[in-house]
């Protein structure tokens, strides 16, 4: 798929930062529904990471990319926030001058609302693992566009 030009970006990404893998999805046109779009796995560098999150994003045609913030159960921001926070300003660094924003959203039980619905549709172990990545990228962004 070529990249898309920056004037005719319209779809809004969405990054679930994990140690191992990084969910990825996309959004519609239109900004109304999100579809997970895939898996990351962590190289073990993590500009080569963000360069892979970068051009999947350009690929995709986004003009926004939202990086799940994991704050804590009471909303402040621990290590992992921190550590996702600096990582959404570096990727944004990558993205300068390309015409994607980056900005960061609350991904509170993300992963739990993911690993619920794909038990209801009887993925379970092994083969949910990739997949639910995936899918908390998904419910993140469903949740960004359910905001706006």
């Amino acid at each position: 798929m070529k990249p898309a030009d920056a004037a005719s970006r319209s779809k809004v990404m969405a990054v679930d930062l994990g140690s191992r893998r990084i969910g990825l999805a996309v959004s519609d046109g239109r900004g109304r529904l999100a579809f997970p779009r895939g898996v990351l796995e962590r190289s073990g560098d993590p500009a080569a990471d963000r360069r892979r999150i970068a051009d999947a994003a350009l690929e995709e045609g986004a003009a926004r990319v939202v990086v799940g913030l994991p704050l804590t159960l009471d909303g402040r921001r621990g290590s992992a926030a921190r550590a996702a926070a600096a990582e959404a300003v570096l990727l944004g660094e990558e993205l300068a001058g390309r015409g994607v924003d980056v900005e960061t959203f609350d991904e509170r039980l993300t992963t739990v609302t993911a690993e619920a619905s794909l038990a209801a549709a009887g993925k379970r172990g092994r083969r949910a693992r990739r997949a639910v990545d995936a899918a908390a990228a998904a419910v993140l962004l469903q949740a960004w566009l359910d905001a706006r």
